[in-house]
């Protein structure tokens, strides 16, 4: 992508200094939406949540990443050390890798590639990788069920999202995420494709294994899941890999169904505001969601899982898909890209 873009003009220097600003504003963000889920979950259980390190408790989360960095990392006797260390490096390079095709607002994105829905399914496809390699390479037997859950129900709903993405790409007539967000001047999509936003919403969770589909890592029968065997800096990073693909997912969200850096209404005062003010306020509306389905959904039995994901969304997307294309033709419609 590097070449491609320098390709373009666009010298590397400015390209590597993009990408790092990016990082670095993904770390910070990530950290504070960490502590909002905390304290979110803690609200609706009516509880205070971290608030002892810095004011309102808001340096807990770098309290600890201090505490992940200087403790010991400890590696079974039995792992393969190279898979074991390396899974959780590909999982967080995997989910920040995504975030370069994320336009934040107009012409405000680091790789404006014709392609970029691709580029996000592919490398949200590839997450699965990292969690198959910590599951095998642990040499136990918790990790390696949940890493075979994980790979069973991440392909699973991969296939009822691409459907949804299928209808909203024949509605904007492009696979340019800027040119999505720009089709939905009208409307925003959300209101036409209601069904799929749900759908898609629902099997986000289940992609980034958000509760209640979180069996990947469920407490009751497997402990920690793939990340049992995991501590220290390797385990920091596969919750900051975690965190990183929710808000990515997030971010998806926005852009398909909910207009992007589009203002709700095209008046003075709102359009005033920058669009990457609400681009990141959407996002955060989303994570909000998110955390409260954690909060107070139960956890979803595994064949629950499957069925709802293969019996039910899979059937539904795909007859949207149909209905989609018969409007789009039938009455004539021509996307505006």
């Amino acid at each position: 992508m590097t070449d491609f873009l320098v390709g373009y003009g666009i010298p590397l220097a400015i390209i590597v200094a993009q990408s790092l600003a990016l990082i670095v504003a993904l770390l910070l963000v990530t950290a504070y939406v960490l502590l909002a889920d905390r304290k979110i979950w803690a609200a609706v259980q009516l509880r205070r949540g971290p608030n002892v390190v810095g004011a309102f408790g808001l340096l807990q989360s770098f309290a600890d990443l201090l505490k992940f960095v200087f403790k010991e990392i400890v590696i079974p006797a039995g792992a393969n050390k190279g898979i074991f260390l390396l899974a959780p490096l590909v999982t967080v390079t995997l989910a920040l890798s995504g975030w370069a095709v994320i336009p934040l607002d107009a012409r405000m994105v680091i790789a404006d590639i014709n392609v970029g829905i691709l580029y996000i399914f592919a490398i949200s496809s590839l997450g699965v990788y990292g969690v198959i390699m910590a599951g095998w390479a642990s040499n136990s037997k918790y990790p390696f069920l949940s890493a075979l859950r994980a790979a069973a129900q991440m392909v699973s709903y991969e296939v009822s999202i691409g459907f949804v993405i299928v209808c909203v790409l024949m509605t904007a007539g492009s696979l340019n995420l800027s040119a999505i967000v720009e089709a939905q001047r009208t409307v925003w999509y959300f209101i036409p494709h209601l069904p799929m936003f749900v759908i898609f919403f629902i099997s986000a969770l289940a992609e980034t294994n958000r509760p209640p589909f979180d069996l990947a890592e469920a407490e009751s029968e497997l402990v920690a899941g793939f990340m049992v065997e995991y501590s220290s800096t390797a385990y920091m990073m596969f919750m900051l890999g975690e965190y990183v693909s929710i808000l990515l997912m997030c971010a998806m969200t926005t852009i398909l169904f909910l207009g992007g850096w589009l203002p709700p209404i095209d008046i003075a005062p709102f359009n005033m505001v920058p669009g990457v003010i609400w681009f990141l306020l959407k996002v955060f509306l989303v994570f909000f969601m998110f955390a409260m389905v954690k909060a107070f959904v139960p956890r979803y039995r595994y064949d629950q899982l499957m069925r709802l994901g293969w019996k039910v969304f899979l059937p539904i997307s795909l007859f949207w898909v149909v209905l989609t294309a018969g409007v789009l033709v039938g009455f004539d419609i021509v996307p505006q890209h």
